[in-house]
């Protein structure tokens, strides 16, 4: 899609900002988790008063009220710019901020949405340990006394909940009936009585996730969303709430990313091998091919025809690149990037190629697993039979 005169006018304007505001060496600045969230935290703030850290919220915040076409534009020159991804933010701009939007009451809105841009942070506590694509099988439990819920149980894979001062928490409330109908959505305070946090130590150093776990714990009946029960379709809200602008963020800092193996080649002395050439001509291929798929998705959303399983297209186009963007850049690296080496918490490009390559894996689940997005392509694109729920291998 070309750029029209107010998007290009745009573009300048958010380069221009960059040229000035955009932190340098944060990379080095990550190095410990404590620096990386303050690294995330200043460049937020920083975001916020130049008005890009929201524009997919309302015109009646700052920077919000931006077309799919000027937030695209906004993602692009970020990606470009090599800036820091907003990702101790990511759960609250988007995740808490489209189930406070959507399914909320006004005092909850009220409450909660500005101090998001004052710094807030909102982790998410859906997934069990017995309950991850079958979300439904939740069975942390809530039992109403008064005004509170006492809440008893686990949660894992939650995204840097050991920063997060909230929690978006999905809890049952009944056994009855289909096991979405039990579902009810809680706001918790995570300085509550009661929640303790763990963070999930990962094979390449981070700990980006962690378990959460509840002991008693009282949340007032005010902190729920949506009516009792009804909590499943809050959820719902939730999690379709991100995931075109964010998968071409990261196809777009891929595409930047590829410089980094360009220098390898240069670096051990590969300019004229062919076959090294060959695999990154291929790689560049893949890439360039995500970010077209990814633009094509973004356009057909502005023109409101997309069609569903769209997105499962470049969420598998992505992690397949990403595993082969980092595959190749191990393999340049030698055994010298086989050594522990320092990471850059919070960034897939962390200058330490074999953390690379372990966490590309984790794409192929994060954010639904390749299989589950193949079945999505499968029966909801092509119209393939579905699987028969009693299948039995």
């Amino acid at each position: 899609m070309t750029d029209t005169p107010d998007l290009e006018a745009l573009r300048r304007e958010v380069r221009a900002f960059l040229a000035a505001e955009a932190p340098t060496g944060w990379r080095d600045a990550s190095r410990t988790q404590d620096d990386f969230v303050r690294t995330q935290r200043d460049w937020f703030r920083r975001l916020v008063k130049g008005g890009y850290a929201i524009p997919h919220w309302p015109a009646t915040f700052p920077g919000g009220g931006r077309s799919l076409a000027e937030q695209k534009v906004i993602y692009e020159e970020l990606a470009k710019a090599d800036c820091p991804r907003l990702l101790l933010s990511f759960v609250s701009t988007y995740h808490a901020f489209a189930t406070l939007h959507e399914c909320a009451s006004k005092v909850q809105q009220d409450r909660y949405l500005p101090r998001i841009l004052e710094g807030e942070t909102w982790c998410q506590g859906f997934s069990e340990p017995g309950a991850g694509s079958d979300l439904a099988a939740i069975k942390t439990r809530a039992e109403r006394k008064g005004d509170v819920y006492v809440v008893n149980g686990q949660k894992v894979w939650s995204t840097m909940a050991q920063f997060a001062q909230r929690c978006l928490l999905l809890v049952r409330t009944s056994s009855d009936g289909p096991k979405q109908a039990g579902i009810t959505y809680l706001l918790m305070d995570m300085k509550a009585p009661g929640v303790s946090v763990r963070p999930i130590h990962q094979i390449q150093g981070d700990e980006e996730f962690a378990e959460i776990f509840l002991d008693n714990v009282e949340i007032p009946v005010s902190e729920r969303v949506g009516e009792e029960g009804k909590g499943w379709a809050v959820a719902q809200a939730t999690l379709a709430s991100e995931r075109g602008l964010t998968l071409m963020e990261l196809s777009y800092r891929m595409r930047g990313a590829l410089a980094r193996v360009a220098s390898l080649i240069r670096e051990h002395g590969h300019e004229d091998d062919r076959g090294v050439l060959r695999d990154f001509g291929e790689l560049v291929t893949q890439v360039d091919a995500v970010c077209a798929v990814a633009d094509q998705f973004l356009d057909n959303r502005i023109k409101g025809i997309e069609r569903i399983g769209d997105a499962s297209i470049i969420k598998n186009s992505y992690s397949r690149a990403l595993r082969a963007y980092a595959k190749l850049g191990l393999r340049l690296g030698g055994i010298a990037e086989q050594y522990v080496a320092p990471i850059t918490f919070g960034d897939l490009n962390t200058g330490n190629w074999m953390a690379d390559f372990m966490n590309s894996y984790a794409w192929t689940i994060a954010g639904g697993s390749e299989e589950v997005q193949r079945n999505i392509i499968a029966e909801r694109m092509l119209e393939m039979p579905r699987e028969p729920k009693a299948w039995v291998a």
